[in-house]
C-alpha cells in the first residue's frame, strides 16, 4: 500500500448489529488501521442510513444492521496538504475568507480536508459547523463567505438569491479586447445568464487584458463560458481556453452586503 497511486472504492453492507466501523473496514481491505483512521479524518468514509448519507469520522462508531459503510480511498488526494486560506473576518455566525487557487470550496466523496468548508470548521479554538452559501471554482481564487449557523446560512443564501450581495470579479483574458464595456446576455444550459465586463488595462507583453466583471446570475462557469463565447477566454482556462503555468486568472475581488446580523454594510476587497 505504499504505491502513491492507490485508488479504490469499497462498499460494505452491515450484516449484523454492533459492528465497529474501523474493524469492519480493516477486515475488508488491506489498509492499515492507521491509514483507515487517516481516511476517516479526511472525509473519505461515509455511512448510509436509509436515504441519508453522511461522512463518518469516528473510527469506533458502532454500526447497525442495514446500514452501508463506504470508503473512497485515493492516496494521492489524502496525502495532499492544502494551501492555507486566509481568514479575513470572523462574525461568529459566519466568516469571510480568501480562498487560494487550487482549493475546493467543498469536498467530494473522496475527501474534504483540502476544502475551504472543512478547513473553516477546524480553524477556530472550538470546531464549528460550516455551511456553503456560495461557490467558487477550484482553480479560481478570492473572497468567499462561510456560514457557521443554519440561520445565518439561510439568511446569507437568501441575500445571494435576491442579489443583495454584490459580487465583483477581476479577470485576465487572452488578447486585446476592442471595447471598453460589454454586456453578454447569452443563456447557459437553457437558463438566463448575464455578465457585465469593463476593460481596465492591456498588457502587450503578455497579450492579456484585465477586466472587471459583475454578474446578474450565477450559472456554472458563467464568466469563463461567456468569455470564451466572445473570443477572449479567461487566461489559463484549461477547459474553455488554453492552460498556462500561471493558472486560471479569475479572482473574486469584492463583496459588498448588509450584514444579516448587525445590519451594517460590509465591504471586502482584495
Amino acid at each position: 500500500m505504499s504505491d502513491h497511486t492507490v485508488r479504490f472504492e469499497l462498499k460494505i453492507p452491515v450484516q449484523q448489529g454492533s459492528a465497529n466501523a474501523i474493524d469492519l473496514l480493516a477486515e475488508s481491505c488491506e489498509l492499515s488501521r492507521q491509514q483507515i483512521k487517516q481516511a476517516m479524518s479526511k472525509g473519505a468514509v461515509w455511512l448510509q442510513k436509509g436515504k441519508r448519507t453522511q461522512r463518518l469520522r469516528r473510527a469506533t462508531k458502532t454500526l447497525n444492521s442495514g446500514e452501508v459503510l463506504r470508503l473512497y480511498y485515493d492516496k494521492r488526494l489524502l496525502d495532499q496538504i492544502p494551501e492555507a486560506p486566509e481568514l479575513l473576518k470572523d462574525f461568529g455566525s459566519y466568516s469571510v475568507w480568501f480562498k487560494p487557487p487550487g482549493m475546493l470550496a467543498q469536498g467530494t466523496e473522496w475527501g474534504d480536508h483540502c476544502s475551504l468548508l472543512r478547513v473553516s470548521e477546524l480553524a477556530f479554538d472550538k470546531p464549528r459547523q460550516s455551511f456553503l452559501v456560495q461557490r467558487l471554482d477550484r482553480e479560481a481564487f478570492g473572497l468567499m463567505i462561510i456560514a457557521h449557523q443554519q440561520k445565518a446560512a439561510a439568511q446569507l443564501s437568501t441575500l445571494f438569491q435576491q442579489r443583495k450581495i454584490e459580487k465583483h470579479y477581476e479577470i485576465e483574458v487572452d488578447g486585446d479586447v476592442q471595447w471598453q464595456k460589454l454586456t453578454v446576455n447569452s443563456p447557459l444550459d437553457g437558463k438566463h445568464a448575464v455578465s457585465h465586463f469593463a476593460k481596465r488595462t492591456y498588457d502587450a507583453d503578455k497579450n492579456r487584458t484585465t477586466l472587471d466583471v459583475s454578474i446578474e446570475t450565477g450559472r456554472m462557469h458563467q464568466i469563463r463560458r461567456h468569455c470564451a463565447s466572445i473570443g477572449h477566454p479567461v487566461s489559463g482556462d484549461s477547459r474553455y481556453g488554453r492552460k498556462s503555468q500561471d493558472g486560471l486568472q479569475l479572482k473574486a475581488s469584492r463583496l459588498q452586503f448588509d450584514c444579516p446580523i448587525t445590519h451594517k454594510k460590509q465591504i471586502f476587497s482584495c
